[in-house]
């Protein structure tokens, strides 16, 4: 897996942003946790992960919330990994066309809880939809973000130490069909969509990672 720096304009102090390009998660995953032992011993600056998985389904920590409605054969034969984390939530599925987002940052240097982490990303992936031309926000008592009664961003976040990992799902280009085979975040009924279905547009990843690196320059530069 090759990671590239992307350009982003910090102001309050160094944040260093990697592109992981296409990505199988289990990799992505297992450097994450190399990054945030790093950061929890002084020996990185804070930092985000940018990324695009190949297909995989990830289950949470909420274990009630964690619901296939497919076998495990069956995804195997449709070469979609499943993988358990300890991240916050329930499943939820990634793939090409839907940006992800990991941040490993000390929250102390912010002055903030988990509570105000996670609703700074919400802030972060609003901004971005914005910006690509779709209006999105929050809905009382869920995490993440939505489009009416549609979602389109998923939260799924750990703390430890002090130090963040995991993150945040933003559905931009990508083939929504996965989300049948699962409930995604235990929310039963729910429709996902994305900024290709709301708009009719497909919008270059390239231009929403740029975009995405300024704006957490922003926040956590």
């Amino acid at each position: 897996m090759r990671t590239e720096t992307m350009p982003a304009a910090t102001r309050k102090s160094t944040l260093v942003v990697h592109d992981c390009g296409l990505a199988e998660y289990r990799q992505v995953l297992q450097l994450q946790q190399q990054l945030h032992q790093q950061r929890r011993l002084g020996e990185i600056p804070n930092t985000v992960l940018l990324v695009e998985h190949l297909p995989v389904i990830t289950l949470g920590a909420r274990r009630s919330a964690n619901k296939l409605l497919v076998d495990r054969e069956t995804l195997a034969q449709r070469q979609i990994d499943v993988v358990e984390t300890r991240r916050g939530g329930g499943a939820t599925a990634h793939e090409p066309g839907q940006l992800v987002f990991y941040p490993i940052i000390y929250l102390p240097d912010f002055d903030r809880g988990i509570s105000e982490f996670i609703h700074e990303l919400e802030v972060i992936g609003a901004e971005l939809l914005e910006r690509l031309g779709l209006a999105a926000g929050r809905r009382k008592g869920f995490v993440g973000l939505w489009v009416g009664e549609r979602k389109i961003a998923s939260i799924g976040a750990r703390v430890s130490k002090l130090v963040t990992y995991h993150g945040m799902a933003i559905n931009i280009n990508n083939d929504l069909s996965i989300f049948d085979l699962l409930v995604p975040c235990g929310l039963e009924g729910v429709e996902m969509t994305s900024v290709l279905k709301e708009t009719g547009t497909t919008k270059a990843m390239s231009r929403a990672k740029q975009i995405l690196a300024d704006l957490l320059a922003e926040h956590f530069g």
